[in-house]
């Protein structure tokens, strides 16, 4: 009897419908993109740009471009993040060889012996069979299941590379803070052993002046506050920069420790002005958006696979190639032999399985677009606020130098009002204390300059990450 068409398989149908749901997926589309940066964020339109810059481009100190070369080549971070670049690569192409059919060739031997109260002709029979040949298997992808299966792997081959690139910046950036911090250490520690040279020398005037009866013990326990607070601080220094070090050394995988420099650190480490460009730009230039977006676009591709499960699965299987029930006569003629196996299986009643996963994979898919949308508005902030803080670091930076004038000019005339008898020691002793804190205070502030322009560099993307080279060598000689 003619079956009505309606009365056809349902899957057929939706077959029909579904055909299409494993196509090339579109970009994502972000969130608007403000079209400049904030007021209270100004950006300079003179400078490089970021994009054009390689890490050994903005950091020019050789100290510092040989601890970052180490710690890309050698730290753990970046060795991690290049092993899952190659397992992602590995799956992504062990996916893509789903696709083709498998070939395989083989070849068996089997002989046997059935009693004689088994055997229909009531004799033990003897009997051997041998077979050579070439095998396939292959499933038809007629619903995109495998291809949206392997479009979601190279996507995440990409986000993988994205990462990769995204922790190698972030290394750059810690790398560059801690040899910030160790170079502003060494400046601090300069001017704390200064000082206490200074007032060890005050000390031993006074102690003096006591014994001569020129000066009261008060004035002396006031100068040995002060060089007791001096000789504290130098402690308190030297303690962090060892912790600096430390860090530092785990950061370039035993890079070793920079020898201390005297002098201002800016004056060596001088970066070059960045023109921060667009914030469509931006987002553009950061691999971490990237990674997430890649890693977005996977996962649509898996929630198309996962609605393609839905579809029959059509396999062929097969083989070609000779038996014979004699060893010798394998490959003689007539020995030819073949089978041909296609195969459908539907899904009919899996007690909701497939939509769980197809569940699954929207809600996976849902959080990957609040992660993607989450690193955009967070790299545009992070970029605001570097500019924010090199603009009004910079301001605090000259508004701290006149104010270290300042101090310095009121500590020498406190000293000479001292000797003329106009004052106490207890005005040296602030002015004194004043003095130290201004002078370690500016140190930081100009650090904290730089490290805004380390900031803005990562912020903005961060350039090329040439290549740091192999890790076969010890860490390098800053003697």
């Amino acid at each position: 009897m003619h079956r009505h068409p309606a009365t056809r398989p349902a899957a057929f149908l939706l077959a029909a419908a579904l055909a299409g749901c494993a196509g090339p997926r579109q970009p994502v589309i972000p969130e608007p993109v403000p079209a400049g940066w904030p007021a209270d964020a100004p950006a300079d339109s003179a400078g490089a740009s970021a994009s054009t810059l390689g890490w050994r481009d903005y950091f020019a100190d050789p100290p510092l471009q040989a601890l970052i070369a180490r710690g890309l080549a050698c730290g753990s971070d970046a060795r991690i993040a290049a092993a899952r670049v190659r397992e992602a690569a590995a799956l992504a192409g062990l996916q893509h060889a789903n696709l083709f059919p498998a070939v395989g060739i083989g070849a068996q031997g089997q002989r046997g012996k059935l009693p004689h109260d088994l055997s229909p002709t009531g004799r033990e029979l003897l009997s051997s069979q041998y077979q050579a040949g070439v095998s396939v298997s292959w499933e038809a992808d007629l619903w995109g299941r495998l291809g949206a299966l392997d479009e979601a792997a190279a996507q995440a081959w990409l986000g993988s590379e994205a990462a990769r690139r995204a922790v190698a910046l972030a290394l750059v950036g810690q790398i560059a803070e801690r040899y910030l911090a160790l170079r502003e250490l060494d400046e601090r520690i300069v001017l704390a052993e200064r000082t206490l040279a200074s007032r060890n020398d005050s000390l031993r005037i006074f102690r003096r002046r006591v014994e001569e009866g020129a000066t009261a013990r008060l004035d002396l326990a006031q100068v040995e506050t002060l060089q007791t607070q001096a000789e504290s601080l130098l402690a308190q220094l030297h303690q962090q920069r060892a912790l600096q070090a430390h860090a530092l050394d785990v950061l370039t995988a035993g890079g070793g420790e920079p020898p201390p420099e005297n002098g201002r650190f800016d004056d060596l480490l001088i970066l070059a002005p960045l023109a921060p460009g667009l914030p469509a730009h931006v987002l553009l230039a950061r691999p971490d958006v990237a990674a997430a977006e890649r890693q977005l676009q996977s996962l649509r591709y898996q929630v198309d696979a996962a609605r393609a499960a839905f579809l029959p699965r059509i396999t062929l299987t097969g083989s070609l190639g000779s038996a014979s029930a004699e060893l010798a006569g394998l490959f003689e003629a007539g020995s030819k032999a073949w089978t041909v196996a296609p195969a459908l299986a539907q899904p009919l009643l899996d007690f909701g399985r497939n939509r769980a996963n197809l569940r699954a994979a929207e809600a996976r898919t849902e959080a990957a677009l609040a992660t993607y949308d989450k690193t955009v508005r967070t790299a545009l902030r992070e970029v605001a606020d570097a500019l924010a803080s090199r603009h009004y670091l910079a301001a605090q930076v000259r508004t701290g130098e006149r104010a270290l004038g300042a101090q310095r000019e009121r500590e020498r005339l406190a000293r000479l009002r001292y000797d003329n008898g106009a004052t106490t020691y207890l005005d040296v002793l602030d002015a004194q204390r004043d003095l130290l804190q201004a002078e370690q205070q500016q140190v930081q502030v100009r650090r904290a300059l730089l490290s805004a322009q380390v900031a803005l560099f990562l912020a903005l993307g961060g350039g090329s990450d040439a290549a740091a080279g192999a890790c076969n060598q010890p860490g390098p000689d800053h003697g």
